[in-house]
């Protein structure tokens, strides 16, 4: 990066362009960087705090979807993981990362009366 300022500022001198002309270049690069954090970085980090804390939220009794699309309610929660109850007497032992997001109460009861109509 220092190479190319330095290249910027001969390539300046020997055109008998006006000095200062490293200046843009070191503002351009100063404006790049920040518009990269504003629309990237700090956007991802805000997600990953809100899924850690939605992970840490997690208790026996919710009713969740997971990452792979499945939908349970957690039956009980372990340090690293969960068992989620998929179905009557059907349950699976998942990371407490897969979760995707938490239902409201009684959701997968009116998912089934649904399915039940069809």
């Amino acid at each position: 990066m220092i190479h190319v300022l330095a290249e910027g500022a001969a390539a300046a001198a020997n055109t008998g362009a006006q000095p200062g002309g490293s200046y843009q270049v070191i503002i351009m690069l100063i404006l790049m960087i920040a518009i990269f954090y504003f629309m990237i970085i700090r956007p991802n980090s805000k997600q990953q705090k809100k899924h850690r804390e939605l992970v840490q939220a997690l208790s026996a009794g919710t009713e969740v979807v997971t990452s792979g699309g499945l939908i349970g309610k957690i039956t009980t929660v372990h340090e690293n993981f969960v068992t989620l109850e998929i179905s009557e007497g059907v349950e699976i032992i998942m990371q407490r990362g897969s979760v995707g997001a938490i239902l409201p109460k009684d959701t997968i009861k009116n998912i089934a009366k649904g399915s039940k109509s069809d």
